[in-house]
């Protein structure tokens, strides 16, 4: 080693975000493991320790993240998509059992409509309810939530509705699923909700400050990629309105202007006054449920990493959360597909520096495609980078 004393130990944590299109997050972390253990081996550290905490921001890819750190395999079981067919959906449990794992998507995602007509009024969220129920009758302690990529807008009544729920019109009725029935309701029946429906803890994944309606709201700037046109938007928002007003109600709490409240359809709006359901930014509902701040506690080196480091990212993504939970002195670096973010910005968010897997000019197709071997190889190098200097 040139005459260098002896380093420390050398412990590090791998905790990136999955690289959209190329990398999951599993694949990610052991592309960043193996560069390194590259770094560790050539500069005199082979016992380095490497922790792998694969993560995500509650969005695609959530369950897989969770499920992987906490070595069980997801479950699978018939439920419904967004227009009521039927499909198989995973969820997945702690290995303890008392945590439940539901990543909405799985069941009313939008992907999963993508084969016929926008049906914008008609979208619910019944399939994501019945997951949860098959949890519920599991005796989970806790449900975790994570509702992005949804394909309704439906205000969470489908959810409530598959747990046993009965929203009501002016003559007792049960009013039509989805955005279409919300205007109707004039009563909400909670007499045969699932008994284990309240007495769980439910932590919802947001990743939007959206209110439930108006101009930001989740009708006018998520219906149009739902298929909703100009008028189906003005009654979904009316409908959410009136969805409130029925809570503020019956429940005395005001969801209209909650940020957050809009996200994927506004199932907030009725999760969090009838269930009470937390809302949590998705990347902190993720550090939670794989238990990273008790992983990150010892380490001395941090690895992170996503597809683009950008502005976005500090608005609750997985690298600045992770670099809010790294101990204090502790380096932590940011591998990325793309890193666009200012350095001062970058310092800012608690990142000690970002590298950029494009080490000079390529397309979009050959970093996909050459991303492991990219990532492994910025990794080395960032690692060798902080061996040289500790």
């Amino acid at each position: 080693m040139n005459g260098r004393p002896a380093l420390k130990p050398l412990t590090i944590v791998i905790a990136p975000d999955s690289f959209k299109g190329s990398l999951s997050a599993s694949a990610a972390a052991a592309a960043m493991a193996d560069g390194a253990r590259d770094a560790a081996i050539a500069l005199g550290q082979p016992q380095a320790q490497i922790t792998l905490c694969p993560m995500a921001d509650g969005g695609e890819g959530t369950l897989d993240a969770i499920a992987a750190v906490w070595g069980v395999e997801p479950c699978t079981m018939p439920t419904v998509d967004a227009l009521g067919r039927s499909r198989l959906a995973r969820y997945a449990r702690s290995a303890n059992g008392r945590v439940g794992l539901i990543e909405a998507a799985e069941s009313n995602g939008l992907p999963l409509v993508a084969d016929t007509a926008p049906q914008p009024q008609r979208a619910d969220t019944f399939g994501v309810g019945l997951l949860a129920w098959e949890l519920l009758d599991q005796n989970v302690e806790e449900i975790l939530l994570c509702i992005g990529g949804s394909a309704s807008t439906d205000g969470g009544t489908g959810l409530l509705a598959a747990l046993g729920a009965r929203f009501l019109d002016a003559a007792g009725e049960i009013v039509a699923p989805g955005g279409a029935g919300l205007a109707q309701i004039e009563s909400i029946d909670l007499a045969g909700l699932h008994p284990h429906a309240r007495a769980v803890r439910w932590r919802v994944a947001v990743d939007v400050n959206n209110p439930l309606c108006g101009p930001t709201g989740a009708a006018a700037v998520f219906g149009p990629q739902k298929g909703a046109a100009p008028s189906d938007i003005a009654e979904l928002d009316a409908g959410l309105a009136h969805l409130a007003a029925i809570v503020l109600g019956e429940t005395g709490e005001d969801m209209t202007d909650r940020p957050g409240a809009g996200a994927a359809g506004g199932m907030p709006a009725t999760l969090v006054p009838l269930l009470r359901a937390e809302l949590v930014p998705g990347s902190t509902l993720v550090a939670d449920a794989v238990g990273l701040a008790d992983k990150i506690a010892n380490a001395n080196l941090v690895l992170t990493g996503e597809g683009s480091f950008d502005s976005q990212s500090l608005g609750g993504k997985v690298a600045v959360a992770v670099a809010r939970l790294a101990p204090a002195g502790c380096p932590v670096v940011v591998i990325a597909g793309r890193v666009s973010l200012p350095a001062a910005d970058t310092a800012a968010s608690g990142v000690t520096a970002a590298f950029s897997i494009a080490g000079g000019p390529a397309t979009l197709d050959d970093l996909q495609h050459h991303a492991a071997e990219r990532v492994r190889d910025t990794t080395a190098q960032a690692v060798a980078l902080f061996l040289q200097s500790h």
